[in-house]
C-alpha cells in the first residue's frame, strides 16, 4: 500500500514522539504566526501527529481540523486535554479528504516530504488549492536539502545522548529519486527499538513550481517563525502560498488552467 510507511513510522514512534520533541522552542512563535495567518477562519493541519501545534492553535480561538494516517498518533492526540475541540480525519493527507474550505492549511515538521513521489506532492498541492478560501494561505515548514551530509550516499548521526538513552540515525540517500531512507535507533538499558523514516525531499524552487501547477504562487518565504528572511545559508524554510488572482478580473485560476500555460503563476523567492 502506498502510504504504509507513513502509518508504520507514526505507529512505532507515537509513544515517545512528544518526549523526543519536548525541547522544541519555537512552538509558541509558530502558533502565533499560524493564528495570524488564519485571519479568524478555519484551519487544517496535514499530518497532525499528537497535536503539538493543532491544540494550542485551537486554544487561540481558531477552528482547527486535522488529518493523520497513523491511528497510534491519533490515539495519543485524542488522549490529551481538549482534544475533542479538533476533529481528526484518519487517512493520507495527499487527498485532503475533508469537507469545506479553509483560510489556512499547513504542514510542518518536514511532513510534506513523507509523500514519496513528485506526483503525490503535486497532487497534494492541487488538493490543497481546492480546499483553500480565495484569500487563504498554504504553509509548508521544511528543511533545505543539504547533500553535503552524505558520504557515498550514506550518513550516520548520534541524535540524542542522555543518562539512560542513546539515539542513532542511519541514512541511505537516493539522489536519483531525491529520497532518504533512515532508521532511527533508540537504545536503553532494557530495549532497542527502531523507527523507520522515508522522505522525498524537494528544494524550495521545486515547491514553487508545484504551487504553479496547482494555480498558486509564493506569497512569502522565511527562514524561521520569527520572520527572518530566507537566504542562501538558511537550513530551513517557511513557505507561504496563495491562489493566483487574475489582475484584470479578480478571478482565481484553477490548477488545471495554470498547468496548461494560460497564466504564469511563478514568483521567485
Amino acid at each position: 500500500m502506498q502510504f504504509d510507511h507513513l502509518a508504520l513510522y507514526g505507529d512505532r514512534i507515537a509513544d515517545i514522539y512528544d518526549d523526543l520533541h519536548r525541547h522544541m522552542a519555537d512552538v509558541g512563535a509558530m502558533v502565533s504566526v499560524l493564528a495570524e495567518l488564519a485571519q479568524g477562519g478555519r484551519a487544517l493541519e496535514l499530518g497532525v501527529g499528537t497535536g503539538r501545534v493543532a491544540l494550542p492553535l485551537a486554544g487561540r480561538g481558531i477552528e482547527v481540523h486535522s488529518i493523520d494516517v497513523s491511528e497510534a498518533m491519533v490515539a495519543k492526540f485524542k488522549a490529551k486535554p481538549n482534544a475533542d475541540s479538533v476533529p481528526v480525519t484518519v487517512g493520507n493527507f495527499r487527498e485532503v479528504a475533508v469537507e469545506g474550505r479553509f483560510s489556512l492549511i499547513f504542514v510542518i515538521f518536514n511532513t510534506f516530504f513523507a509523500l514519496l513521489t513528485q506526483e503525490d506532492q503535486v497532487q497534494c498541492f492541487r488538493n490543497v488549492a481546492e480546499h483553500l478560501t480565495d484569500d487563504g494561505v498554504f504553509v509548508i515548514k521544511a528543511f533545505v536539502p543539504d547533500l553535503s551530509r552524505f558520504v557515498r550516499n550514506q550518513n550516520a548521526d548520534v541524535t540524542l545522548i542522555e543518562a539512560d538513552k542513546l539515539m542513532i540515525s542511519a541514512t541511505n540517500h537516493d539522489p536519483v529519486n531525491q529520497r532518504v531512507i533512515s532508521q532511527h535507533v533508540a537504545i536503553t538499558e532494557e530495549t532497542v527499538k527502531i523507527y523507520p523514516v522515508r522522505l522525498r525531499y524537494a528544494w524550495p524552487s521545486e515547491l514553487d513550481l508545484m504551487a504553479q501547477l496547482a494555480g498558486m504562487k509564493l506569497r512569502e518565504r522565511w527562514s524561521d517563525w520569527e520572520g527572518k528572511p530566507f537566504a542562501a545559508a538558511s537550513t530551513a524554510h517557511i513557505s507561504m502560498y496563495e491562489k493566483v488572482r487574475l489582475p484584470s478580473t479578480g478571478l482565481k485560476v484553477s490548477g488545471e488552467a495554470a498547468s496548461t500555460g494560460h497564466i504564469s503563476a511563478y514568483e521567485r523567492a
